[in-house]
């Protein structure tokens, strides 16, 4: 698959506003993101196939390293390398950047992300009880850059 990776830009979130809730995933909305796109110390990035946006993701930069605040690809388009290439790109940022590490939460439910994170050699740290709906779980894992 042929995907163009940008950075994200306001008029990419209003191509994907009506879908972004039901085809990706709906912990975040429009107004969050065009927050996140004000804010300084976010960097977005969009994966695009033929023209359409088919993920996204997106790291907050700290003093000496980076936080992934999500890496979401449309739900029918999964499993396909997109999420690998939009954490690649992420990687390949923050190296650019210099910092030192890399931190996420992932929940320990999506085995799917928890091995992707693992073979670019991100290690578990700890655990955030009810992270998620109050309910799941999240592993936190960090990359040493």
């Amino acid at each position: 698959m042929n995907l163009e990776l940008n950075n994200m830009e306001v008029s990419d979130l209003d191509l994907i506003s009506n879908i972004l809730e039901t085809e990706f995933d709906n912990f975040w909305n429009y107004n969050i993101f065009k927050q996140e796109l004000e804010n300084e110390n976010s960097i977005y990035i969009v994966a695009k196939y033929e023209g359409k946006i088919v993920g996204f993701g997106g790291i907050w930069k700290a003093v000496y390293d980076v936080h992934v605040t999500n890496i979401v690809v449309k739900k029918d388009l999964r499993h396909l390398g997109i999420g690998t290439k939009i954490l690649e790109k992420l990687i390949s940022i923050s190296k650019e950047l210099k910092f030192n590490s890399i931190t996420l939460e992932v929940n320990e439910n999506n085995k799917n992300a928890i091995k992707l994170y693992e073979k670019f050699g991100f290690k578990k740290l700890g655990i955030r009880k009810k992270y998620y709906n109050h309910t799941d779980n999240a592993i936190i894992m960090t990359l040493t850059l």
